[in-house]
């Protein structure tokens, strides 16, 4: 098929270069036109694992443009995957989507054949059928279900290993408003081994956040035991390991440490809370996953000063700044408020990530960066906050460790506690 992909972050520029892999012809539209170079040269303007390999192997498939009308007047499919960022009162900014609804409505307004409009933003439910619908008949003079399609189709993408969850998804949920919508997507998943679960919009929506809101619980639940168990002398991880061969709980999602952070976790239970409210409906369950999940970096600190009471003056290291291994997003990284914390500490800090630190250094200019993570051993105490490969071969004799994230190597320190272990 023909793809158009409106948004080059982490979603759009994986699904368009996974979909070029599959051989459909994919344009991607961004409005900073830096990225639109970047991806025409074959250099991903995000770091994802295996994405650079994606774009300069299946270059000859898959296009960037900044022009709308470029891309909708050779494409029959477009994916809206722009970002519903986190606003202060904790409900999502859905005016990159509008706006782009808007692009994409008045680009079709003089296009003669149907379209499909796949919604893939995180958004809340209703927004597809409510907002995108009217701004889409609004502005193109058409109809939806007859003229233009339209459908919601939500992605379910692990930073790091994102272009192995779309290849190989768990499930794929198509909600759809009419038929033609519903039996083209179908198509273009056809060869997908994975079940596809067919709803309305708004359950679609709705599927994204009870996905994420549910393993955020996950985590935050084995913290809670975690903490639970450190006080009793348990070895939190063998109580997961005996909790996840049961078939109804499973393994993943529980490895206990210093909590989740990312782009989807923190924003959708946000986003859910905020919207609750709205309609007053409790959320005590996950307004507590939220709760557990902002006191658990902090656990770590209070570690620390069993072995140091006064931390002013001590130097600190810190063992990676990006939320999770294999990528470069530090957005909510369980580092930040652990930073926070030691600099209002008086504590110097010296850091390392193989990937996050220029990120990192537009929050926190002044701490010093370390070329290597050997460079960081030579600190007072160590703080492992991303469990990064590279660290696995560190050698940590004679060192003071406290690890957030359960790195088994760190064990032969001179003195080693886990957060909840």
């Amino acid at each position: 098929m023909r793809l158009s992909i409106i948004g080059t972050g982490y979603v759009g520029l994986v699904t368009g270069a996974c979909f070029a892999k599959l051989g459909h012809t994919v344009i991607c539209v961004d409005i900073d036109p830096e990225k639109v170079q970047k991806i025409n040269n074959s250099i991903p303007p995000i770091y994802e694992q295996g994405l650079d390999n994606l774009l300069s192997t299946y270059k000859e498939n898959l296009t960037a443009t900044t022009d709308y009308q470029t891309a909708l007047k050779t494409t029959d499919v477009t994916f809206l995957c722009v970002g519903t960022p986190a606003m202060k009162n904790g409900s999502i900014d859905i005016s990159y989507l509008k706006e782009a609804t808007k692009q994409i409505a008045t680009t079709l307004k003089n296009k003669q054949s149907w379209h499909l409009v796949v919604v893939k933003s995180t958004v809340l439910p209703g927004t597809t059928q409510q907002i995108v619908l009217p701004l889409l008949e609004k502005h193109s003079g058409k109809k939806v279900g007859t003229d233009i399609g339209l459908a919601m189709n939500p992605e379910f993408l692990k930073e790091g290993v994102a272009i192995q969850d779309f290849l190989q998804p768990d499930r794929i949920v198509i909600g759809f408003y009419d038929e033609k919508s519903r039996t083209t997507l179908r198509e273009l998943y056809k060869n997908f081994a994975c079940s596809i679960v067919e709803t309305s919009l708004s359950a679609a929506e709705m599927i994204k956040y009870a996905s994420n809101a549910f393993l955020a619980t996950k985590i935050s639940f084995i913290n809670e035991i975690g903490n639970l168990c450190k006080k009793l002398g348990i070895d939190t991880y063998e109580v997961a390991t005996g909790m996840g061969l049961d078939s109804r709980i499973g393994r993943p999602f529980l490895d206990s440490g210093i909590g989740w952070g990312g782009s989807c976790f923190p924003k959708d239970v946000d986003a859910l809370i905020t919207w609750a409210k709205e309609i007053k409906e409790p959320t005590r369950i996950i307004e507590s996953t939220k709760q557990i999940n902002a006191d658990q970096p902090l656990r770590l600190i209070k570690i620390l000063q069993k072995h140091f009471p006064k931390l002013k003056g001590k130097t600190i290291g810190i063992l990676g700044l990006a939320f999770k291994p294999d990528t470069d997003d530090i957005r909510d990284s369980r580092a930040i408020p652990i930073v926070k914390e030691l600099l209002r500490n008086g504590a110097q800090i010296k850091a390392y990530d193989p990937q996050a630190m220029d990120n990192f250094k537009t929050l926190f200019p002044t701490i010093e960066y370390c070329e290597s993570a050997t460079d960081v051993l030579s600190s007072d105490a160590i703080l492992i906050t991303t469990k990064w490969k590279e660290f696995t071969t560190l050698n940590f004799q004679g060192k003071i460790v406290i690890d957030g994230r359960r790195l088994d190597q760190a064990k032969n320190a001179k003195i080693y506690e886990g957060v909840c272990w």
